[in-house]
């Protein structure tokens, strides 16, 4: 994905750097060689975040605070937290102890906040909420961050691991006029090991999944059954798998999106990770070698708005919507939450057939190669199938459509939004067909019969990639990036939000070959906010400090392959990343592995090479 800027993103990601800039003090330290020996378990850490089973365990100055009285209204369900609220001078508090499990490689605290207030100064902070661990304040809010609905902050506290901290909120008013702070859904959620793999075997293997869906007359709602097969290519018996529900991050987990009902081949668990993880425990635990299928039904309602999942007006974006496995190695069980900053999507490649059966008014471009037969009166079956993919993605609604062909053959399909000039989709059309045939060049043929790209200038995002099918702007340098996610994504896989590096710097890298940018002295221009800044740090430490996750991991990151190309020799960098895609095509990447190519490509000990420039892995 290529960020851009955009107002109520960069006000968000002030608020999560705040709320990341102070350390938080434990209050029962735990040994770091104990930390190193504990698988984590994936667990939500605060009890009844919601508020929606009474009061306990949480601590609060009076019985009001928990509430579902009127005047206020909650984020989901029918209960929230009222802080203050008098129009006098008040103070109230609210507290609970929780635990983050010992190592866990991941711990995100997060909470839904609306901030109504009678004050009418835009430069005063009279009324104030104090976010806390102990004595230390992690973040302060006040009546000048009002708004008209709940917004959500999130804190990374992975460090955490092992220890038990007290979270506190405390909101004080001074003698006049209101200010109502109002808290919901407050979760920790945890997931990840610390401990290196043991076993570097991701599994469950092979998926291949089955789709047949049906929409209603706007694409806006779809249901039907899905399901998924898959062997254990682990020594280690399989005896549960994860699906990720990514979309239900917009929603609640009392109004989700994405609904998996009827399960079977399995026993649904319990929801985890904000309702974006569903474990289903097998019958019986696979052997290495062994397959199983699981199957469900599946509702999937898009909401409003110009996202990666989401409608504008009348054309629908549906990315992420489908679940898909979630991957285990060594590690454990990869159930990092969803970030809205950049990706965690985590996959490994898989087989799709999905029939999608919507009104004949909507076109509906998507992952793979489709094809269209009547379906009822005023309907069409459209099905798509696609091999060796990571994620299926697809839009519905009454685009524009041009094609054409790149001179390498690949047939592109660019879809457009209404307001879009037939010279801007042409335009586009041209920079598809010359990017896709630019980054095949380089780094291998590209392997799927067509590339649709649907153009829609309203995207706060800018673009955003899934396998042969991207949502753009109009913009010639974000979709010859989102094509190039095809290959540094898509094809060469990695963990995008432990090490989004891998995709990003590598595609904007690409993007840089392909629009003959040699990127000369842009690493004299980087300058670190901190030691703890890292182009290879995890979308945890991302989300936290996220005003500087684009200028370090696209910037920076690219502007360190041009060095090492300097370094090398652009012979020696052709080589290495066309040789390293062939390698790892279909597959996984990780930093260590690029590390041990990237020095068997030259004589020169790169040791300082990755200090300097803030490589770790």
């Amino acid at each position: 994905m290529r960020t851009t800027p955009h107002g109520s993103v960069a006000a968000r990601a002030l608020a999560v750097a705040a709320l990341a800039a102070v350390s938080l003090l434990p209050v029962h330290p735990a040994s770091a060689a104990t930390d190193a020996a504990v698988a984590c378990t994936p667990t939500q850490a605060v009890v009844n975040g919601g508020f929606e089973s009474g009061t306990s365990p949480w601590t609060q100055s009076s019985t009001s605070v928990i509430t579902s009285r009127s005047g206020q209204s909650a984020h989901g369900g029918t209960s929230f937290a009222w802080l203050d609220g008098t129009g006098g001078t008040h103070t109230d508090t609210l507290s609970q102890s929780v635990t983050i499990p010992s190592g866990c490689s991941t711990a995100t605290l997060s909470f839904w906040l609306h901030i109504d207030t009678a004050e009418t100064t835009s430069s005063t902070a009279y009324d104030k909420l104090t976010a806390k661990i102990g004595s230390t304040t992690l973040a302060t809010y006040s009546n000048l961050d009002k708004a008209t609905g709940y917004v959500k902050k999130t804190l990374d506290v992975s460090s955490f691991a092992g220890q038990t901290v007290t979270l506190a909120f405390t909101g004080t008013e001074d003698s006049s006029l209101q200010s109502s702070f109002v808290l919901d859904d407050i979760a920790l959620d945890t997931s990840g090991d610390t401990a290196p793999p043991a076993d570097s075997t991701r599994t469950p293997a092979a998926p291949s999944y089955t789709v047949n869906l049906s929409s209603n007359t706007s694409g806006t709602v779809w249901t039907g059954h899905e399901s998924a097969t898959f062997t254990n290519a682990s020594s280690t018996a399989l005896s549960e798998v994860y699906l990720r529900l990514w979309d239900n991050y917009h929603g609640t987990c009392g109004a989700m999106p994405i609904t998996v009902t009827n399960v079977t081949g399995g026993t649904a668990g319990s929801l985890s990770v904000a309702c974006t993880a569903l474990q289903i425990t097998l019958p019986t635990p696979l052997t290495q070698g062994q397959s199983a299928t699981i199957g469900f039904d599946l509702g999937i309602t898009v909401p409003s708005g110009a996202d990666r999942f989401g409608h504008d007006g009348a054309f629908n974006n549906i990315g992420n919507a489908l679940p898909v496995l979630a991957v285990k190695d060594g590690s454990g069980w990869h159930l990092d939450p969803y970030t809205n900053n950049g990706e965690s999507f985590y996959s490994l490649a898989a087989d799709f057939k999905v029939t999608l059966d919507h009104p004949s008014s909507l076109l509906v471009p998507a992952t793979g190669t489709s094809t269209d037969t009547p379906g009822s009166s005023g309907r069409t079956v459209t099905t798509a199938t696609a091999s060796k993919v990571r994620d299926f993605a697809w839009a519905a609604g009454p685009f524009s459509k041009i094609s054409g062909t790149s001179a390498a053959g690949t047939a592109i399909n660019i879809y457009s939004v209404s307001g879009i000039s037939s010279s801007d989709a042409q335009s586009m059309l041209s920079t598809a067909k010359t990017a896709v045939d630019a980054h095949a060049g380089r780094f291998g043929a590209y392997p799927y019969s067509e590339l649709d790209a649907v153009i829609d200038n309203n995207y706060w995002f800018g673009g955003m990639e899934y396998p042969g099918f991207v949502l753009d702007l109009v913009s010639t340098t974000a979709l010859t990036h989102e094509i190039g996610h095809q290959w540094w994504y898509g094809i060469v896989g990695d963990d995008e939000y432990n090490s989004p590096w891998l995709d990003e710097a590598f595609t904007d890298y690409a993007t840089d070959l392909a629009l003959g940018k040699t990127g000369a002295n842009c690493w004299n221009s980087v300058s670190w906010a901190s030691s703890a800044e890292k182009i290879t740090n995890s979308m945890a430490y991302w989300d936290a400090h996220s005003s500087r996750y684009s200028t370090v991991v696209y910037g920076y990151g690219k502007c360190a392959l041009h060095d090492l190309r300097r370094l090398i020799g652009d012979t020696a960098m052709t080589n290495l990343l066309k040789s390293y895609a062939s390698s790892h095509w279909y597959g996984v990447s990780t930093t260590a592995e690029f590390k041990v190519a990237a020095q068997a490509a030259t004589s020169t000990d790169l040791t300082s090479f990755w200090s300097t420039h803030r490589i770790d892995g």
